[in-house]
């Protein structure tokens, strides 16, 4: 009997999914569901319109506006003059849409963000699109560092006036390390961008402070708004203050971020079980809710090793760049643990402010400290000079650097009353840390007047603190000051409220295109000097090229690169005397000429005169010397027997003193000259 054959099993098996029947969906339904969903993206009123159009139409407009430009056309205020319409009407847009982000009901941090990195963009990058050199003397002198710093390999020998940055020299030996490993032959490749890079740079602290103030997008970012529209001093240029500042926000930005954590420890513990959720989970974007989180993890154990060997990083690099961002920094540490419950949290960071900046002051700096020791103790007792040091006097200037100096100082007067309003109305900013940053810099400022200039670094310092009490003011709301009561002491209140209604916006709309109409005046208005042609970058670099030990006379240090070679050439300004010698160049320009020329020159090289454009602007839109005095020495120079003309263009010229008995007789270099 043969066996029956064995029959396959057909059963499905249940692990095998039941084949799908195709389904061919319905083309006309597909296409309703598409037109719903763009209706529920669509804007629902015309605020959301105006967000949603305003950047798009504003980037096509200034881009529209930039082959427009003809920087010819600048005078004496500067790039405003030399400007299109069309590109104003960028920045308005950009306002006005950015108002309309803050009306939505939701703010959502992606078209917040894009806002802001526009508006960085139609500011700062609209210099670097439109000149064909770097622009500002101060940094070119620093690209003319950091080149001669890699010729020696480190400190430069022979510096005279120039070897304080040989003792704060971070940022060019950074900056040489970067130019080692990338191959590249000079900083100028990205020298020119580095106004742009530094404020993208600034929105990464930013965020993290105000972060740590608020859980309410509409003041978080409305306060960077406030930043960049107000940020008028200009310290974003390729040099060691911009490095330190951004370092300096940093390390405050983490140091705040360290109480608000403390503070929510504190709240979720008075709270209960129920209030252990962080209530900020929301509040930033993901790379600032990482970093609140690692910092949140330890705030009851105060500074783990990791997050504070990272300040001890930032901290030495402010410290070997810049002389006073230290000594900001330690001012602000300081208000900061006078609150007892930021003690543990503030001091450590502050004791190694203070060591590192002794050690390095008693140590690579002593050389500059213990000369200018007696002027330091001097500062601290003259408060009333300090503060008003910077107003130099403007009786010589034209009448658009007038105006324009009243347009910063207005712009600076109006920030920091909206700061302190903004603190008077709500309670609670006044509990988080935000007065102490806004008042430190004040103490600076009384101590030392830094060569005239303290008063508007107190204001650039001082800046992130009042434009986020400005952005309370605006956006902030009485309800939210009211529900302040019911939380722990020192703890923001959640967002209450919407964002206000028509009259309020509209305010608001025209106080943002004021203060930024401020900003413009002041970052821009002097734009004609700080611009340099190709021409004078030619002559600056044939007088770099004269024998070593030359002497190199101008008539200011604006030029594009005059520390050229500082190690090996010697440099006098006729700009930089002062009292009776000024006055004397004043009067008789082409006396005191002959004086400069005649005076020996100890390296018994050559000596070169050069005059520029840039020169002769820098003494009419700062009133240094009276037009008179300019054109005088010009004319004296031209007719001065002993200098014979050796290169000229449209924008520059140079002559060399060929008087025997003072060594001016050897040959000038060939092939540049272009009588």
């Amino acid at each position: 009997m043969t066996d029956a054959p064995e029959r396959e099993d057909v059963r499905p098996d249940p692990r095998t999914p039941a084949p799908r029947t195709p389904v061919h969906p319905d083309p006309a339904r597909r296409t309703s569901g598409l037109r719903a969903a763009l209706a529920a993206a669509a804007p629902t009123r015309p605020s959301g319109w105006v967000a949603l159009c305003a950047l798009p139409v504003a980037a096509a407009l200034w881009l529209a506006a930039l082959p427009g430009v003809r920087l010819s056309r600048m005078g004496d205020l500067g790039l405003l003059q030399a400007l299109p319409p069309l590109w104003y009407a960028a920045p308005v847009l950009l306002t006005l849409g950015f108002v309309a982000v803050l009306r939505a009901p939701v703010v959502r941090h992606r078209w917040a963000g894009a806002y802001v990195l526009a508006l960085i963009l139609v500011i700062h990058a609209t210099p670097s699109l439109l000149y064909p050199t770097l622009r500002y003397a101060w940094a070119w002198k620093h690209v003319a560092i950091i080149d001669t710093m890699l010729r020696h390999g480190g400190a430069v020998p022979g510096a005279g006036k120039l070897d304080v940055y040989n003792q704060w020299p971070g940022f060019f030996e950074f900056h040489a390390l970067v130019l080692r490993a990338t191959g590249l032959d000079s900083v100028l490749g990205y020298a020119s961008w580095y106004p742009v890079i530094t404020n993208v740079l600034l929105l990464g602290p930013l965020l993290l402070l105000y972060r740590s103030f608020t859980t309410d997008r509409r003041l978080i970012w409305g306060g960077i708004w406030l930043y960049y529209a107000t940020a008028w001093v200009g310290q974003d240029y390729f040099s060691p203050q911009a490095l330190a500042y951004l370092l300096h926000l940093t390390v405050i930005a983490l140091v705040v971020n360290r109480l608000a954590a403390r503070r929510r420890l504190a709240g979720a513990k008075a709270a209960g079980p129920a209030g252990a959720a962080d209530p900020e989970g929301a509040a930033g974007p993901a790379g600032a809710r990482a970093l609140g989180s690692v910092l949140d993890a330890s705030a009851r154990a105060g500074w783990r090793a990791a997050p504070f060997a990272l300040l001890l990083v930032l901290i030495a690099a402010i410290v070997s760049s810049h002389q006073l961002t230290p000594v900001m920094l330690a001012a602000s540490l300081l208000l900061l643990a006078l609150g007892r419950r930021n003690r543990r949290t503030v001091l450590p960071v502050l004791a190694a402010v203070v060591g590192l900046t002794v050690l390095w002051d008693a140590t690579v700096a002593r050389p500059f400290v213990s000369a200018n020791l007696t002027g330091l103790i001097s500062a601290l007792g003259s408060p009333d000079h300090n503060a008003v040091a910077g107003l130099a006097r403007l009786g010589e200037a034209p009448f658009g650097q007038i105006l324009a100096s009243w347009a910063d100082r207005g712009l600076t007067a109006a920030v920091l009353l909206l700061a302190l309003a903004g603190a008077l109305r709500h309670r609670w900013v006044r509990r988080v840390g935000l007065l102490p940053l806004l008042a430190a810099p004040v103490l600076v400022l009384l101590a030392n007047a830094y060569d005239g200039e303290m008063l508007f670094r107190a204001y650039l310092f001082a800046l992130p603190a009042a434009a986020f009490l400005a952005a309370a003011l605006l956006w902030g709301h009485r309800a939210a000051t009211r529900a302040e009561d019911t939380l722990p002491p020192g703890t923001p209140p959640r967002p209450v409220g919407g964002p206000g209604g028509p009259l309020r916006t509209g305010v608001c709309a025209v106080l943002l295109l004021g203060l930024l109409t401020g900003t413009l005046f002041g970052y821009y208005s002097k734009e004609a000097m700080n611009y340099f042609t190709p021409q004078e970058v030619a002559a600056v670099r044939y007088v770099a090229g004269t024998p070593a030990g030359s002497r190199i006379i101008s008539l200011t240090a604006n030029e594009p690169g005059g520390e050229l070679n500082y190690d090996t050439h010697d440099r006098l300004v006729l700009g930089d005397s002062a009292g009776e010698d000024l006055r004397h160049l004043a009067a008789d320009p082409g006396d005191a000429l002959r004086g400069a020329l005649s005076a020996p020159n100890a390296a018994g090289g050559p000596t070169y005169l050069i005059l520029t454009r840039a020169q002769v602007l820098d003494c009419e839109l700062t009133g240094l010397l009276p037009a008179s005095a300019v054109q005088g020495l010009a004319a004296a120079a031209a007719a001065e027997p002993t200098l014979r003309r050796v290169y000229a263009n449209q924008d520059a010229v140079v002559y060399q003193y060929t008087d025997s008995d003072a060594g001016g007789g050897a040959a000038a270099p060939a092939g540049g000259s272009t009588p």
